[in-house]
Order: structure tokens, then sequence, then C-alpha cells
């Protein structure tokens, strides 16, 4: 066993260079455990696990005498404030002088001059030592750190974002249950039935379900296979998903899950506006983004969309003319920016949220969905849009059967690029049931990228995300 040590002035300098928070532990217990100005150390862990099992005496002279012990402390506990004179120089009261002046900019009272440090005072040297420590103790946290740290989790941000935008939407079917915590309140599996009977009626066995309260919870997990089992025959993708994932709060995979409930809702109900027509076929997204695109060119103005994850769509022009292209009034464009900068981009979507919401659209999405150009909130909003404009069709043409109406020219905005104003097609006459009637879509057109509601091609990402 290595011989005792005692905390020697080299020790300290060590400590202060290899790990600062030693240091300061050290120096602090040091100075501040002390009999009649002097310090007694116990149990110090030096060099490589020595322990100093005999109290020796360590009198403030020894230790600080040429005033490096000082400057490494501050320059620890003050940076900003650090000056690599103080070290570099070889006179002891000169620096004696920078030791004194560095803690002066960190407002400590001038208890000493360089001789007392020099000549070892222990008394104003004490003194001095706890008004450091009273101004910079070196102990607590920086919080802003942790702020910062919690604001690069770019992963929980998302899933925040999409909590938000499922617990809505629950919310929002009329079912009993509401939702304040998404992934506690899923858990028990009966929300989620509920949720799936109301999107597809029938489809739940609630001869099988158990109502909350609910003690037992092999019995949660019995409600949440049964959502997993009714997911699969609805075609949802949910390979290797068991309902104890939702039991657990999987946050990914509930999300997946609920993403495709939603998209499966939203078709259906276009689906079922179809049917109105006597067509009876399955809407695809590539007919809810041809629809999208046609909509826009028939108003003769050349912005269209690539697909869902088309990055042009962040500046919201796109959306801003299909919402005119429904509704050629509510579109105020002295308000619409050019979405070139990150401010005027997000302008513009709120401004979109505010006018689809106006016109009686049902979102769940914030505007970052939008500027970020979030693929299945993007599709949403596009599907909410064509679900509104549809069903104004449909009512217009149960309540006057006969008549023929003139699609109204689109707004005379001026371009958002500058261009002249444009208006809708002229002399375009459009019955009402024509819209739905029109969306029956070539095959060609919509290619190997059409998914239907009864296809998982589409759905396969949502859980891999």
């Amino acid at each position: 066993m290595p011989s005792n040590q005692t905390l020697s002035e080299t020790s300290i300098r060590k400590d202060a260079v290899s790990c600062p928070n030693t240091c300061l532990r050290r120096i602090f217990f040091s100075f501040f455990v002390c009999d009649s100005f002097k310090i007694r150390c116990s149990h110090v862990e030096v060099g490589d696990g020595d322990d100093i099992s005999q109290e020796k005496d360590i009198i403030f002279s020894w230790n600080l005498a040429d005033g490096e012990a000082y400057a490494y402390l501050l320059n620890v506990l003050a940076p900003e404030h650090c000056s690599p004179a103080t070290l570099d120089t070889k006179d002891p009261a000169e620096r004696a002088n920078l030791v004194l002046e560095h803690a002066e900019k960190m407002d400590c009272k001038r208890y000493l001059a360089p001789k007392d440090i020099v000549e070892g005072s222990s008394n104003l040297n004490l003194a001095f030592v706890a008004q450091i420590f009273h101004q910079r103790n070196g102990l607590s946290t920086d919080s802003s750190k942790k702020i910062s740290y919690a604001e690069m989790m770019t992963d929980d941000e998302q899933i925040s974002r999409d909590e938000r935008s499922f617990r809505l939407w629950i919310n929002s079917l009329g079912i009993s249950s509401y939702i304040n915590n998404l992934f506690e309140d899923l858990k028990n599996g009966w929300t989620l039935l509920e949720a799936v009977d109301k999107v597809s009626p029938g489809s739940v066995n609630w001869k099988h379900a158990t109502k909350p309260p609910i003690k037992m919870p092999f019995r949660k997990v019995e409600n949440c296979n049964q959502v997993i089992k009714i997911g699969k025959q609805l075609k949802f993708s949910l390979v290797n998903v068991a309902g104890n994932d939702f039991v657990q709060g999987n946050k990914k995979l509930i999300l997946a899950f609920l993403w495709q409930l939603m998209r499966f809702n939203m078709l259906q109900l276009l689906k079922n506006l179809r049917s109105r027509s006597s067509q009876g076929k399955e809407i695809t997204d590539a007919d809810i983004l041809k629809w999208a695109n046609k909509k826009v060119k028939n108003t003769g103005r050349l912005s269209q969309m690539d697909s869902f994850k088309d990055k042009s769509l962040s500046n919201g022009i796109f959306f801003l003319e299909l919402l005119s292209a429904v509704e050629p009034r509510v579109v105020n464009w002295n308000l619409v920016t050019k979405g070139e900068s990150e401010e005027e981009k997000k302008l513009n979507a709120t401004y979109i949220i505010s006018v689809a919401r106006k016109i009686g659209c049902s979102l769940f999405l914030l505007p970052e969905d939008i500027m970020e150009v979030n693929q299945k909130m993007i599709l949403m909003l596009t599907a909410s849009i064509m679900y509104w404009s549809l069903q104004q069709s449909a009512d217009d043409s149960e309540s006057s059967p006969s008549s023929v109406a003139v699609t109204p020219e689109a707004s005379p905005a001026p371009s958002v690029n500058g261009d002249e104003a444009v208006n809708g097609d002229e002399g375009s006459e459009i019955s009402n049931g024509a819209e739905i009637s029109n969306l029956s879509i070539d095959d060609g057109d919509a290619a190997s990228d059409t998914t239907t509601v009864s296809s998982t091609h589409e759905n396969n990402d949502a859980i891999s995300q």
C-alpha cells in the first residue's frame, strides 16, 4: 500500500488540468474543513486511489503562496475572465495581483493585498476563499445546457406533434372516451376499440372486450389484441406488432397504427362520396394527388405537386391556390407571401390552416407539418380539402339534381411570383355532380404508385418510420 500523502500543491494543479470538478471539490473541501484557520483533510482521494489515513495540518501559506492554486481555481470558475498571463508570469507577487483582479471581475471584495497571498495570511486567505465560494461555488448545473440538449431531440418533437394531431382526431370522432394523454390513455385498448368501431362500424366484438377500469393486465392485452386483429382485417401493415406493444406504450407503433387508421377513415369518407355517382371504386392516394393537381390546373395556374413529399410544397403556395380553386372567395391574396424565408413559409402555412378550417375542413396538423412537408399530414390536408369540395358538390347535386351551374371563376389573385393575374377557365361549364364522377383515373396515370385501401404498399413505411 503506498504511503499516505498530503493534499499538495502539485496534486491540485494536476486535478485542475485533468478534471476541473475534482479540483473544485478538493480545494473547497480543504479550505473550509478547518480548525484554527488550518486545513484538516481526511480521506481525500489522491493519485491512484491512495487515502490519507492520518490527518495532517496544511497551512494556507504553504498551498497558496505562489498563487497558482488560485489561478487554476478562478480559471475554472470564471473562464470568461481568464487570462493566460496569470499562469505564465514567474513573479508570485505579480501573479497574486492578477488573481485579485480576476476575482474583482467576479464581484469578489478585496479582503487582502497581493503581499498577503505571498506571505500566507491565514485569516485573509480564508476570508478571500469564502468570498469566492459565495460568488461562484462551481457546484450548480447550468440549466441552459439542459434546455439546449432537449431542443436537439428532434425525434421527441416530432412524436409530440404527431401525438397532438392523433389525439385531436380521436377526440373529434365523437366516442365516449376522451383522450388527455394519447399514449397513456390508449394502453387499456378500450379507447382504441371505440375509435376502430367508429371508423369501421361493426368490426369490434364487444363481448370479448373489457371496459375500464381494468385491474387485470391481461384484459388490456386482450383488448389491444383485438385492435391488432381488426387492423389486419383492414389490411393495415402490422408486421411483428402485438397487443402488448400498445399496453407497454410503444410510441412509434401506436402512432403508426393511428396513422393507418386515420388514413383509412379519410379514404372511406371519400369512397362513400364517390359511391353517390355510382362509381364504387376505391379511392387511392394517386386519385387524391391527381384531383388536387387538376383542380389547380383548371384555374389556369401552373403550380403542381409531384407527390405528397414534394419539397416545393413547403412555401404553401400550392395549397392556397387549391383552396382558392375549391372556394374562390376564401383566400385573401394580400396576406399571402412568396414563401421564400422561414418566416414567410410559416405565415403561409398558418394561413392555409386558417382558411381550410374556415370553409369547414377538419384539420389536425400544425404549420410546421406544412413547412417540413410531413408526408402523412400533407396527404391528410389534401384529402380533407378534397372531401369538403366533393361534399359541397354532392349536397348541391342532391338539392337540385337537374340544375347545371357554371363553375365560378377563381379569384383574380395577383400571382405570388409577380406574374399577371390568372382567371379560371373561360366557358367551362361543369355540373355539380360532375366533379365526383370525374374522379375516375386512368390506370396508366396511377401506374405503380397507386395504392388502394385494401393494399398495404404505402402502409409499409408507416411502421418503419
